[in-house]
């Protein structure tokens, strides 16, 4: 098989036959491959659609749309409310020191105690209730920052020192 136009270029027609049995070759790999996939593709369909006409699968779709719009809607008010807690933890009292006492040494059983409740800020007060034979007294505190701007009793720095250790 000879040709002018493969002599004149300079082309072996033998190479030309190599090289489109080749390209034959490579392209019928790739035709089993694409079958293969196919098949494959072919039966996952099969079982997805098994029992099943088209009216029941877009009902089975709205359905699981209809889900997904009900989790949404339930996460964005979950999402509200946690915020809601959150803006109020932030001004409720979280911290606590308590101590017990005896306010004058002739009671028993540590009736006193000083009592101290504050914010995240650490604000807040505290309670000191001293209990006597002759009656109970009740002062109040105020804290600032972690600060009381008037001198506290011993018993009322302890239960201070134990709200603020509590780091919330």
């Amino acid at each position: 098989m000879n040709s002018e136009i493969l002599a004149n270029i300079g082309i072996d027609p033998g190479i030309i036959i190599i090289v489109m049995a080749g390209l034959i070759l490579i392209l019928l790999i790739l035709l089993i491959v694409n079958l293969a996939k196919t098949s494959g593709l072919k039966k996952k369909y099969n079982k997805f659609m098994e029992g099943r006409d088209g009216a029941s699968l877009e009902e089975i779709i709205s359905n699981t749309y209809e889900k997904y719009d009900d989790l949404s809607r339930t996460v964005d008010a979950n999402t509200t409310n946690i915020e809601k807690i959150i803006a109020n933890l932030k001004i409720t009292y979280q911290k606590m020191g308590l101590v017990k006492y005896d306010a004058f040494n002739e009671m028993g059983g540590k009736l006193s105690f000083s009592l101290a409740l504050l914010d995240k800020e650490n604000n807040g007060f505290i309670i000191n209730s001293m209990h006597s034979r002759e009656g109970c007294y009740t002062y109040v505190k105020e804290i600032v920052k972690g600060e009381s701007y008037i001198v506290l009793a011993e018993e009322e720095r302890e239960a201070l020192d134990e709200a603020l250790k509590q780091g919330i």
